[in-house]
């Protein structure tokens, strides 16, 4: 009979009896194809799982997804592109605070996204058979987007996606780190920080970041493959608080910029996508509405729309009114 071991999972001390980490996971009942694992700090290969032996005061990490965070005519050849990879739907949606993974699924479909925000999380040992969300949406046919939400230092949000690209090998993801609870901002410092490190391992960062152009461009620099500016705080539904720094960052940016943050409701989404941004990324406007696949469905038009206006040139603003009909040949 093999040795007890005495290990940390998750940050709660376990007892196991495995031989290697391959074992370890099949003792939870998880499948190894579908979870990452960090052990001491390092991220473990998943290739290797099965020859990484397991050592009493190992300190393991055992993570998956979790839901976290303008559609062109058939016709036409309106797409938009990010490092390389070209999408027709220009809204991005997340897939945190739904009911369920039914309801997050049928929200998806109605909203005509391609893109899915994702939370990285640690596996549920003590349910090893709870549902996930890769059992929803599928990661072939959808674009996962892992997002570092809930990360406060650099080198959190740093872990969590090295994690995240072992667990589904995605490389392109998008990066928060946030200054405080309360605000829900992010601290610039340790965000460019982490953009640079990114960058130079290989990742291709999205980054959320203030509505700051000089910001904007320093993200740029340090590597970042869109710029993702809020409109107004985290899950406030607010709209866009501020659009000429939008604008201004719209002008300046040499890669996609997408609004992230504070969209309420379509007439928000509409504005951002008329302000010339590439795109716009929700989770609480349509998850947190009444009827969130209605919602869904408005914001899909609302995209398109705001998009058609801003490619359609809007009407220059008066100071007084100009007549629609001709005053000559009144009776």
């Amino acid at each position: 009979m093999s040795d007890t071991k005495s290990i940390t999972l998750n940050g709660e001390p376990r007892q196991t009896a495995a031989a290697t980490i391959a074992d370890l996971v099949r003792e939870l009942e998880l499948t190894p194809e579908k979870v990452a694992v960090e052990r001491n700090g390092d991220i473990v290969p998943r290739s290797t799982l099965e020859d990484a032996p397991l050592s009493s005061g190992d300190t393991l990490e055992i993570v998956h997804f979790v839901g976290g965070g303008d559609h062109a005519d058939e016709g036409s050849a309106d797409t938009w592109s990010v490092a390389g990879r070209t999408f027709t739907s220009r809204l991005i949606v997340g897939t945190g605070k739904y009911k369920d993974f039914e309801q997050n699924a049928a929200a998806l479909e109605a909203s005509g996204a391609e893109i899915v925000t994702v939370a990285v999380r640690r596996v549920n040992v003590s349910d090893p058979n709870a549902p996930m969300l890769t059992d929803y949406i599928d990661p072939k046919k959808v674009t996962y987007l892992p997002n570092t939400a809930g990360c406060f230092t650099g080198d959190d949000a740093v872990r969590t996606l090295r994690l995240a690209r072992e667990a589904g090998g995605w490389d392109l993801v998008k990066l928060e780190v946030l200054g405080e609870a309360r605000t829900l901002y992010p601290d610039m410092r340790e965000t460019l920080a982490a953009t640079e490190t990114l960058a130079k391992e290989g990742f291709l960062p999205m980054v959320y970041c203030v509505d700051d152009p000089i910001a904007a461009k320093q993200l740029e620099d340090a590597g970042a493959v869109a710029i993702m500016p809020l409109g107004a705080p985290i899950g406030s539904g607010l709209g866009i608080q501020n659009q000429v720094t939008i604008r201004l960052i719209v002008e300046g940016a040499n890669v996609p910029v997408l609004v992230d943050a504070g969209v309420g409701t379509a007439s928000d989404a509409a504005v951002g996508m008329e302000l010339g941004c590439d795109g716009i990324l929700m989770n609480t406007a349509i998850a947190e509405a009444k009827d969130p696949i209605r919602m869904a469905r408005a914001m899909k038009l609302a995209v398109e729309g705001g998009r058609e206006a801003y490619l359609a040139g809007r009407m220059g603003r008066r100071k007084y009114a100009d007549p629609s009909s001709p005053l000559a040949g009144l009776i």
